[in-house]
């Protein structure tokens, strides 16, 4: 199935900090995501919930030009990893994030938010490259395998209420359901044919006999 449109969702995150470097500086601290936690339920008339794997983000940070960002918006860029501003790290928790903010006065004021806990939430921007859909527990859940990941932004509020993620949810799991679908025709279908297949046996076996 193919994956083009970007997503942003609040995955389970653990904490949003400021650590002091000295007396005139500080860090942005935190986990973006978290690995093998299930997601709140996500996507509205078709729910659904979704677990980060191990791994997911390993190519992503390598490869990709990522930014951090507040609330997503490009107008307010915390850091940048290929500026050596962010570090993004895959550790045994999930997606570790240290941010170098900039010496600016909305920054600072952000710093000031997160420190008295009006901002304690992180959110992602990314495209699932590979996942895997299942059904556990009567719901439908969706393992995120790997992602590409354009953005990390301390946010105010959690990003997948259901208005944009559910539109993207409801084709993905359209697609996912069709193929649940034709899974279950096929085998009704080779039922039907050993069924018949049995009668004629069967009938054969009665002639057979006379």
């Amino acid at each position: 199935m193919e994956r083009s449109k970007r997503e942003v969702r609040m995955l389970p995150m653990t904490e949003l900090r400021i650590a002091d470097v000295d007396e005139k500086s500080s860090v942005i601290e935190g986990h973006a995501a978290v690995f093998d936690s299930w997601s709140e339920t996500l996507g509205g008339i078709f729910p659904f919930k979704e677990i980060v794997r191990k791994g997911a983000f390993i190519d992503t940070i390598r490869a990709d030009d990522i930014r951090a960002l507040f609330n997503h918006d490009p107008n307010f860029v915390l850091g940048r990893n290929r500026a050596g501003t962010l570090e993004l790290i895959e550790d045994e928790v999930g997606l570790s994030v240290r941010i170098t903010p900039p010496n600016t006065s909305w920054a600072r004021d952000l710093q000031a938010s997160i420190r008295r806990g009006d901002i304690s939430q992180m959110s992602i921007g990314f495209i699932v490259e590979k996942d895997k859909w299942s059904t556990q527990d009567g719901i439908d859940v969706r393992e995120i395998r790997k992602v590409k990941l354009y953005d990390v932004s301390p946010v105010t509020f959690p990003a997948y209420t259901a208005t944009d993620v559910g539109v993207r949810a409801m084709q993905e799991y359209d697609g996912y359901k069709a193929e649940q679908r034709s899974k279950a025709e096929e085998q009704e279908s080779a039922a039907r044919r050993a069924k018949e297949q049995a009668r004629l046996e069967n009938l054969k076996m009665k002639f057979r006999n006379i």
